[in-house]
């Protein structure tokens, strides 16, 4: 039996999750809640209802396709939803032909997905690149992401695996066969911090790191710099120390924040809690890098 996903998003001819072109397949569900989140639909394992106010017409038909009657307009006219109620039927968003409503997550087979990636096979084969699994936290879903990156692999097309590493590594053991690259998200150095900004500690991520940066599948570090969260060189001196001795490392990836999931935010109800936050200036983000000068592996920013 093909094995089944939940999927939010496929992503062709993307240049910045691994080398080369890679169609990147974005998997519902995450255990971690980064107030700066740029894909907070990969929250929920489920389906969620996105609505897009700026692509709404006025016509009204979702008023009277919702059998339980969430949408009403404000006084001002603003298009509000109670979504305390909503049981993600979908009637509204499948009738919805401007697109201002729509929901995220789609049970995908790996078949399904492959026709997605072999599309670009010539593209990998020239630039090296593949086919990376992303998230959310692909490892929610450990069956369905070693299923689709044994099927790649079967096809000589290269794979990663972009993962917050916070699950027991028994996940890592059921996928680690099919996977090429791994890209390991660093995000704070002290737990305390960590739990602030993500909402959980950083113990389990720490763990799983040292073991797969000793392993022998090569290991990108990715550290995303967040003003007031982890952009100090203390922070980034604690992070050189622990991939100094992991030997599986070849890369360190610094990328700077920024607010482009801000509008997917408003899009599901929620406010963005990073609102306030600025993008650190490239000499900030240079002067960061310089903490691991002489480092044995590549760094980039």
């Amino acid at each position: 039996m093909d094995e089944q996903g939940m999927v939010f998003d496929i992503q062709r001819y993307s240049v910045h999750d691994g080398p080369g072109i890679r169609t990147t397949v974005f998997l519902k569900g995450c255990n971690l809640r980064c107030f700066w989140c740029h894909n907070p639909e990969s929250y929920h394992l489920g389906q969620d209802l996105m609505f897009y106010p700026n692509k709404c017409i006025g016509c009204g038909k979702c008023f009277t396709l919702c059998p339980l009657g969430l949408h009403s307009l404000a006084a001002d006219g603003k298009h509000l939803i109670d979504r305390t109620k909503c049981t993600l039927c979908g009637a509204c968003a499948k009738r919805c032909f401007a697109g201002a409503l729509a929901l995220s997550g789609k049970q995908r087979t790996v078949e399904d997905v492959m026709k997605t990636v072999r599309a670009d096979a010539l593209f990998y084969r020239n630039s090296g690149g593949g086919l990376t699994v992303s998230g959310g936290e692909p490892l929610l879903q450990p069956e369905f992401t070693g299923a689709l990156l044994g099927a790649a692999r079967q096809e000589g097309i290269h794979t990663a695996l972009d993962t917050a590493a916070n699950v027991p590594f028994a996940r890592f053991e059921q996928v680690l066969p099919h996977v090429n690259l791994l890209l390991i998200d660093l995000k704070c150095m002290d737990s305390a911090r960590h739990k602030e900004a993500t909402g959980v500690g950083n113990a389990l991520i720490i763990e799983n790191l040292r073991r797969l940066g000793q392993g022998e599948t090569p290991v990108w570090v990715r550290i995303p710099v967040i003003p007031g969260v982890n952009d100090s060189e203390a922070n980034m001196a604690a992070a050189a120390a622990l991939l100094q001795g992991l030997p599986a490392v070849q890369r360190l990836e610094l990328l700077p924040y920024h607010s482009l999931g801000a509008g997917k935010h408003e899009n599901l109800g929620r406010t963005y809690s990073a609102m306030e936050l600025k993008a650190p200036p490239k000499e900030r983000v240079a002067e960061l890098a310089a903490v691991f000068a002489g480092a044995r592996y590549e760094v980039r920013c």
